[in-house]
């Protein structure tokens, strides 16, 4: 008897107009949608799509929340007397290596980086993603896609984010090849930084595509030789929409009479300012300071419909985000605007990823991003059927 494998390959901000653009895939894999984006960044969007759960349930929506009782982070209200001059230690490279220093110090095994925000605002926040998300308990007590394999008994592999894409295909591969195997899960992110960079540039994308067409090809090939009854599914997390201008929010609020850490705290990521008021009039200035910004501030609703209405308001009191094509600059994230950026509205057509197989999907239909584990879900379900169908008594 032949084992059935089900193959996803994941390949971050592959989005739906770019995956259609370029005819990507089209001859393997005909039965294609755009799905809608998870409100949120990859820091938001990996976590539901590894447990089809929202973040008010998984805990995960920016990298860093307002928790200054338990920050790991206290010990730069000293080190910022230290980490001088501002010129070299805010320099991309060297808060890079700071960062690997600080994962390493702390046991973390998740993606971590301090990016942007200032040394002395540090101590205010607590990180989410401490832990690797992709492994056993990852999102724990929520449960995530290496659990839910690993109770299912059947055999499978989840590719190691950390390690270059040529070893991680190499390594799925090998994987495939084994008579064994039942279920693979293949990340990709180069695709994302790319993008964020030459977003405007159908060139570019084109030859980053083809390494991706090449070695999914390669990765198929190898599968099927294998596993005649093999399933290649590629699925995404956003797209990535092109600069249309910069807001500068964080000179805005500078501009108030307002203290930060006393009358409010506020994180700037690339597309929204979250506010976390504490005196009375402080939300008042800050909506008047922020009055000109291209965007809106969340509702009740909106919040309610992303799934970040969380009750303890650890992402902030209020949110403001800006309109597709805008971003804030500087930000907690990065100095300088990026050519492109994801983030927005999940309303945002240029938002929408991706949903590509050479299997119909209509008995499991997708319509946003955590539908797409409810999909993996449903595959392992049917792979353990057929498992226990062709045992022999």
């Amino acid at each position: 008897m032949d084992t059935p494998l089900e193959l996803f390959i994941f390949i971050d901000a592959l989005g739906w107009r770019i995956a259609q653009h370029h005819h990507f895939l089209e001859d393997l894999m005909p039965y294609r949608q755009p799905v809608t984006m998870q409100f949120g960044y990859s820091c938001t969007a990996l976590p539901t799509i590894l447990s089809g759960k929202k973040p008010v349930d998984h805990g995960h929506l920016s990298f860093f929340y307002l928790d200054p009782a338990n920050s790991p982070f206290k010990a730069f209200r000293f080190l910022k007397h230290v980490l001088k001059p501002a010129s070299l230690w805010d320099r991309g490279r060297v808060r890079h290596q700071l960062s690997k220093i600080f994962r390493a110090a702390y046991g973390y095994t998740g993606y971590f980086q301090l990016y942007a925000v200032p040394f002395d605002r540090l101590p205010y926040f607590d990180y989410c993603e401490k832990k690797n998300i992709f492994g056993p308990e990852g999102l724990a007590p929520v449960p995530n896609l290496f659990d839910l394999l690993l109770r299912s008994g059947l055999q499978f592999h989840i590719t190691d984010w950390q390690l270059p894409e040529a070893q991680n295909f190499a390594l799925a591969g090998d994987a495939a090849a084994r008579k064994d195997m039942n279920f693979i899960f293949l990340y990709t992110a180069s695709l994302d930084a790319h993008l964020h960079n030459h977003v405007g540039d159908d060139k570019a994308i084109q030859q980053k595509l083809d390494f991706f067409d090449f070695n999914i090809r390669k990765l198929i090939q190898v599968a099927k030789s294998h596993h005649p009854r093999c399933h290649v599914t590629v699925i995404s997390d956003h797209g990535m929409t092109p600069l249309r201008g910069v807001f500068d929010a964080k000179a805005q609020i500078a501009a108030t009479p307002l203290l930060f850490g006393k009358d409010y705290t506020a994180c700037y990521d690339a597309t929204m300012a979250r506010f976390w008021f504490h005196r009375p009039g402080a939300e008042e200035k800050i909506r008047q300071a922020m009055a000109k910004a291209p965007g809106h501030w969340l509702n009740d609703d909106e919040k309610c419909r992303y799934g970040i209405d969380f009750p303890d308001h650890k992402y902030g009191d209020a949110i403001h985000l800006l309109d597709p094509g805008w971003q804030i600059a500087p930000s907690d994230m990065g100095v300088k605007p990026l050519n492109g950026m994801h983030g927005y509205t999940p309303d945002d057509e240029l938002s929408n990823a991706s949903l590509l197989s050479d299997t119909p999907f209509d008995d499991c239909p997708v319509q946003e991003v955590a539908d797409l584990f409810t999909l993996m879900k449903k595959r392992i379900q049917d792979m353990r059927l057929d498992a226990l169908e062709h045992i022999t008594l």
